[in-house]
């Protein structure tokens, strides 16, 4: 069915490519060059539910650019199991009928990735791009910004360089103040054989004024490197585009006068300058009021009682914890992790607490702690680990949490306590995890990605009912983004594969990773296992896609 659809789509782009050339021979310049293409590492579950999707989000984009004066276009389809996100996007200094034809050429040529719910194809002339999760508010990513130089060079070159540089650095500042987030521009190369330099910015409608300023203030970072050496050059990154050359691309009345906006900016820099001196000094006093006071609760020795607890998070003495430890006994010790050690500890009023010691000389161990600290004390939901209190004296750094007399779900599944778990429990512990992150993601005041949701981090308590726990590597997710761009911290083997590449972050990162969880509480394997049967299964997750499909060919021969 899936071939059937990719016939049907590229005749009809054929067809459409040459009846545009037939009735208006001459004058087409679609410019498709090709600049870069990239596919998605992820594959179509359900192909032929993705090519419809696909192929009618296509036909809506193609009739948005059909208007006069539409050079940018989304559409989606969400409502079923295979969601599809597309943008478009064309030069501006394009016809309408060359952008329609741009985009046909691209819808045609990103079929290559057809086995993969993404990709992304950029020509001279416009960009195609489509994925399975929204990312209308992305600008760049590790890996997909790419800078192209072309091969003539310019005598002088020196002369040549310093304008295009100039040019180029104007065009940076001015377009994120331009409604619709484009700009052309020339200027002229006096005493070289080239009398007139031209170049566009532009960046994706659907961002804001100050994400298309840094995404075409690193396209400009890139793009310098070209006119060292050459007369033309190109920066693509996700949500910007930068190009110069000294042969022109569009009209000279395609132009518009940027000077203004450059004086605007500079006269707004100074503004802001200030600003930031300003505020820097009153951030500094008040940071320095924050140090003190959390300095002097930190000297506190008053042990707090069973009354105190029920208010929420307190601040301990080193020495009470440590003595309701044992002095940190190999006895006591509950488990061992990354960052740390947890112990048991019985306080004075004879209260069962869990103690996590942080290891203070790994780098980001203090910020991991004030972390921990912000998040779980502002949740509470009865399959998220509580925070009772914490300490901090000198160099020590530790956590008073809930006790979990059951300990970590993974001893359940592969430890000591192997095949103990009956169907009920595994059902209600996936229940209850499944609860304690829709109360992160959607019901409490902030939305909260855990980042490290694995078998080791969900803890079991008398009942054997799940708590979600470590939130070290967690962060708060604004609510007017669908998703954030970061560096990659997590489990390899649990983390969603957009995150670990892209450092695209969001709650399906943690949806993706509950996912492993109930793979290995319905299989008791770890999801690195390897020697599972069949080829190509060393891990977990592959050996599911490969039962998978072999019971899906088995009933399709049986049906047949």
């Amino acid at each position: 069915m899936s071939l059937w659809w990719s016939f049907r789509w590229q005749m009809l782009v054929i067809a459409t490519i040459f009846m545009v050339f037939l009735t208006n021979p001459g004058r087409s310049q679609p410019q498709t060059n090709v600049l870069t293409q990239s596919c998605s590492a992820v594959n179509v579950i359900n192909d032929q539910i993705f090519y419809s999707n696909l192929h009618d989000t296509y036909r809506d984009i193609r009739r948005q650019l059909s208007n006069n004066n539409t050079y940018f276009a989304t559409s989606n389809l969400e409502s079923n199991s295979e969601p599809v996100y597309v943008m478009a996007q064309c030069r501006k200094y394009m016809s309408t009928s060359d952008c329609l034809l741009c985009f046909d050429f691209a819808a045609s040529s990103i079929r290559s990735c057809a086995a993969f719910n993404g990709a992304r194809l950029v020509l001279d002339g416009c960009f195609l791009r489509y994925e399975s999760s929204s990312f209308t508010d992305q600008t760049t990513l590790p890996g997909e910004n790419k800078v192209l130089c072309g091969n003539s060079t310019s005598s002088p070159q020196t002369v040549f360089e310093t304008a295009v540089d100039e040019l180029m650095s104007n065009l940076s500042k001015a377009t994120p103040n331009i409604k619709g987030f484009y700009a052309a521009a020339t200027t002229p190369i006096v005493g070289t054989n080239t009398s007139t330099a031209y170049a566009i910015a532009q960046c994706v409608e659907t961002v804001t004024p100050d994400s298309c300023k840094s995404c075409l203030q690193e396209a400009y970072d890139n793009i310098r490197s070209c006119a060292n050496d050459v007369t033309d050059g190109r920066a693509v990154n996700l949500g910007c585009f930068m190009r110069y050359s000294d042969t022109a691309f569009f009209s000279n009345n395609q132009t518009i006068d940027i000077a203004p906006l450059i004086r605007d900016v500079s006269s707004s820099n100074k503004v802001g300058i200030i600003g930031g001196v300003v505020g820097g000094l009153g951030g500094l006093i008040f940071l320095l009021i924050i140090v003190i006071w959390w300095y002097g609760r930190s000297k506190r020795t008053k042990p707090k009682g069973a009354t105190e607890l029920q208010y929420g998070p307190n601040d301990y003495s080193y020495s009470h914890l440590r003595k309701a430890t044992n002095d940190f006994g190999d006895e006591n010790k509950l488990g061992r992790g990354g960052f740390g050690d947890v112990y048991k500890a019985i306080l004075d009023n004879k209260k069962v607490v869990a103690v996590k010691k942080l290891k203070v000389g790994y780098v980001g161990a203090k910020v991991e702690f004030a972390n921990e600290i912000l998040l779980v004390s502002q949740i509470c939901h009865r399959n998220l680990l509580g925070l009772l209190g914490w300490c901090i004296d000198d160099s020590n750094l530790l956590l008073v949490l809930e006790y979990m007399p059951n300990g970590s779900l993974d001893k359940f599944l592969w430890g000591e306590g192997k095949g103990s778990l009956n169907w009920k429990r595994r059902y209600d512990i996936i229940l209850g995890i499944a609860r304690g992150l829709a109360h992160l993601h959607k019901e409490s005041h902030v939305r909260i990605l855990h980042r490290d949701i694995k078998s080791s981090n969900i803890l079991l308590d008398d009942d054997f009912q799940p708590k979600i726990a470590d939130f070290g590597l967690a962060r708060f997710q604004p609510e007017d983004q669908s998703q954030i761009i970061t560096k990659f911290v997590g489990t390899l083997g649990y983390t969603a594969p957009e995150y670990v590449r892209y450092g695209v972050l969001s709650d399906k990162a943690d949806t993706y990773s509950f996912g492993i969880v109930v793979l290995e509480i319905v299989s008791g394997r770890t999801c690195t296992s390897q020697g599972i049967d069949g080829p190509s299964t060393n891990f977990l997750l592959e050996h599911v896609r490969y039962k998978s499909t072999r019971t899906t060919l088995f009933y399709f021969i049986n049906l047949n």
